[in-house]
């Protein structure tokens, strides 16, 4: 009788803890007030590191992924067939299953898209996807194949607006046109009119939301790494371990350790330009090497893992709710 007794007041005991556990999540859930539309800005700002999963689906995925582990999303159509319709439901999805628990509208939505950096006139020529993109509310893109130093400078101009000023003297006036922020307003869950002066890239201009980032993912790029990385507006940078590899004939696509050599080098000077401009660098990390990966400089964790990323929050003590 005392053994069942003794029983019982365990079950309730566990109960009360996960009953206190959950109680304390909310309030701190509620108690966070959001500083900014853009989660990944904030927690950068605030030097925390940020994590991200992949998605490509509609409105039930954004719905079921709004309250995603992750602090953003990388919606990939690089390698899936191009649908604004399908990323337009995907946002509004976001939007009706938000917010997120830390409080913000939705996650961050960065946009990969099919539209290189090799060169000028191959950007040109698909420039308009990013605008498409943009004008469904996502928060960022990141330019794939970035080989040409003036293509990604026009990659800064396509994404802003033309009124904007800071670092126009070096990237020019920007490109993007008036109706672009109708949808996108509602996404970001404000007026119009603060869309546009809101969605501009950061960290060039302190009050903009829009992140934008580069691949420097082949060993052409890697030889114009000095001259990409220094363009005014961009925010992050990747050495594309994949790619890097298939560029120098390596075919397994490794993107954890232990990496081709060539590619480790790759990843060490992007890394180290990244910080010579002020540029985020994103690179895989694993539960077992997310600290070490975060003390040598990388504060954008790919590889989509969850516990790895519940590893890097503990060590950097996020207080942001996730």
């Amino acid at each position: 009788m005392k053994q069942k007794y003794t029983y019982q007041r365990l079950i309730i005991l566990i109960f009360s803890l996960l009953f206190v556990f959950q109680s304390n999540q909310l309030f701190a859930q509620k108690k966070y007030q959001p500083k900014r539309i853009n989660k990944c800005i904030e927690l950068l700002e605030a030097g925390q590191p940020i994590y991200y999963a992949a998605a490509y689906g509609g409105y039930e995925l954004g719905k079921k992924m709004a309250k995603t582990w992750a602090d953003y999303i990388v919606f990939n159509m690089e390698h899936n067939p191009v649908d604004f319709h399908l990323l337009h439901e995907f946002m509004r999805g976001l939007v009706d299953g938000g917010p997120t628990p830390s409080g913000h509208r939705t996650p961050t939505v960065i946009a990969i898209l099919p539209v290189s950096g090799v060169d000028m006139q191959t950007f040109k020529g698909s420039e308009w996807l990013i605008q498409q993109a943009l004008a469904q509310g996502v928060h960022g893109v990141e330019l794939i194949r970035a080989r040409d130093p003036n293509a990604v400078r026009e990659f800064v101009r396509v994404c802003r607006y033309p009124f904007q000023k800071k670092g126009i003297d070096k990237i020019g006036e920007g490109l993007r046109g008036w109706g672009s922020q109708n949808f996108a307003a509602w996404v970001w869950g404000i007026s119009r009119k603060e869309y546009l002066k809101k969605a501009d890239v950061w960290p060039l201009n302190p009050e903009g939301e829009i992140m934008l980032g580069v691949k420097i993912e082949d060993r052409h790029a890697l030889a114009n790494a000095e001259k990409t990385l220094a363009i005014s507006g961009l925010c992050f940078a990747e050495h594309g371990p994949r790619d890097m590899g298939l560029s120098y004939g390596y075919l397994e696509g490794r993107a954890d350790p232990p990496v081709p050599p060539e590619v480790q080098a790759a990843g060490y000077k992007v890394l180290g330009l990244c910080k010579k401009y002020g540029l985020f660098f994103l690179d895989n990390v694993l539960p077992d090497n997310v600290v070490k990966q975060i003390q040598r400089g990388v504060m954008i964790g790919a590889g989509r893992r969850q516990d790895a990323a519940e590893v890097g929050r503990r060590y950097t003590k996020r207080k942001m709710p996730w």
